[in-house]
């Protein structure tokens, strides 16, 4: 085969969770780039109208939406019989969908506690989306594809799935240390627990083609405070955040034939972060 042609997503259907996100969407941008059919879901039925209405525009390439819960099994049974029905078949799922308790422009972290004060409804809400949604999707989608005898499980993790977060980047001047915030304990858990998830992937439908892999991206920049940008550079033998686009090459590789012999890995792409 053509080097060239081993990238090549044409006709690919690709569902991808979470994909009216921040990342979700440069995802959807990485698959119609390469000719693939964006699948997106997401509970925001407008953000994923106006993502679809975008993605035709300037790729000319089919794509299809669903509003899904993806912590409700029904939903995501629906919403895979429906695009069995409108497509046949499902090729790649990319598993993004996750509360990130990212900071914002005003350097304060959302929906982020510590670990004494953090409530049994946030962890199991995190873990819902994280950990159940990807479940939920594999079981399902990867159902499909174990029946069409092929495909691509994408599972989006963390360099934090790798390694502890260091909490002293989000520590704020004049503040106890039992009122900073943190990163919270779910983050680790669900990034680390996808890992787990992709390596019993990995072998449970070797035999009917289908391949998982994890995708350990490290921060992307988001219009985070400059204090914490200053921080974590130092953290990164590569001296900064990656760039919003800078994941779409792994994304491509992971659903393409390009990587039709990689199963079970995980795929690191951190400015060299966890090499410290």
């Amino acid at each position: 085969m053509d080097a060239k042609k081993l990238f090549d997503l044409s006709e690919k259907t690709v569902v991808i969770t979470g994909a009216a996100g921040f990342l979700g969407r440069r995802h959807a941008e990485a698959v119609a780039a390469f000719g693939g059919v964006p699948v997106l879901l997401d509970l925001h039925e407008e953000a994923l109208k106006e993502l679809a209405q975008d993605l035709v525009s300037r790729f000319k390439v089919k794509v299809d939406y669903f509003r899904t819960d993806i912590t409700d099994e029904p939903s995501v049974a629906d919403a895979c019989a429906a695009l069995l029905k409108r497509r046949g078949s499902v090729d790649v799922l990319i598993n993004n969908a996750a509360n990130n308790p990212a900071v914002d422009s005003s350097g304060k972290m959302t929906n982020a506690s510590r670990l004494e004060n953090f409530s049994l409804q946030a962890w199991e809400q995190d873990l819902a989306v994280g950990l159940t949604g990807a479940f939920l999707c594999a079981k399902h989608f990867g159902r499909a594809m174990a029946d069409n005898r092929g495909g691509s499980i994408i599972n989006i993790s963390s360099d934090l799935g790798l390694i502890a977060p260091d909490q002293r980047l989000y520590r704020k001047d004049g503040l106890t240390d039992e009122t900073q915030d943190v990163k919270p304990v779910t983050y680790s858990v669900v990034k680390t627990g996808l890992i787990g998830l992709t390596r019993y992937l990995a072998t449970y439908w070797a035999d009917r083609g289908v391949r998982c892999n994890a995708l350990c991206p490290g921060g992307v920049r988001n219009n985070q405070d400059p204090r914490f940008l200053a921080r974590i550079k130092k953290l990164i033998p590569m001296g900064r955040m990656a760039e919003p686009n800078e994941l779409q090459g792994a994304i491509v590789f992971l659903a393409s034939d390009a990587s039709s012999y990689m199963t079970g890995s995980v795929l690191t792409v951190d400015g060299g972060r966890t090499c410290w």
